[in-house]
């Protein structure tokens, strides 16, 4: 079951009415968990550029679209590893503002990956 995105402000997202105050990864099976930031950090520096490690620990095989919430304000973005591995998996990828994403995410069929950044 895909559970609902129901609504994201600056610093949260609601989830089928939980309230999570960081950015989550949602699995093609539904199962919410929470992204692991420092993959990327460890690399850039910042949480903003989604690393070749990040990308790695997002993808789950047989998914054919990861939803990428960049943000409030669209801050983050793929590293070019990242984009590579997921054209190397034929996963395609669309990254809109967590707003945006969010209905994008609603809407989507199949095996789908969401992954929200709820700050920046």
């Amino acid at each position: 079951m895909r559970p609902e995105v129901e609504k994201t402000d600056f610093g949260s997202i609601t989830i089928e009415g939980e309230v999570y105050d960081h950015d989550v990864i949602i699995r093609p099976s539904g199962k919410i968990k929470k992204r692991k930031k420092k993959l990327s950090k460890a690399v850039y520096g910042t949480s903003h550029t989604l690393s070749l490690d990040e990308a790695k620990d997002i993808f789950k095989p047989g998914a054919e679209l990861l939803i990428i919430g960049t943000g409030q304000y669209g801050a983050l973005h793929l590293s070019e590893e990242a984009v590579k591995y997921f054209k190397k998996k034929k996963c395609r990828v669309e990254m809109q503002p967590t707003p945006e994403a969010i209905r994008k995410w609603n809407e989507s069929k199949g095996k789908v990956i969401g992954l929200f950044h709820v700050t920046c």
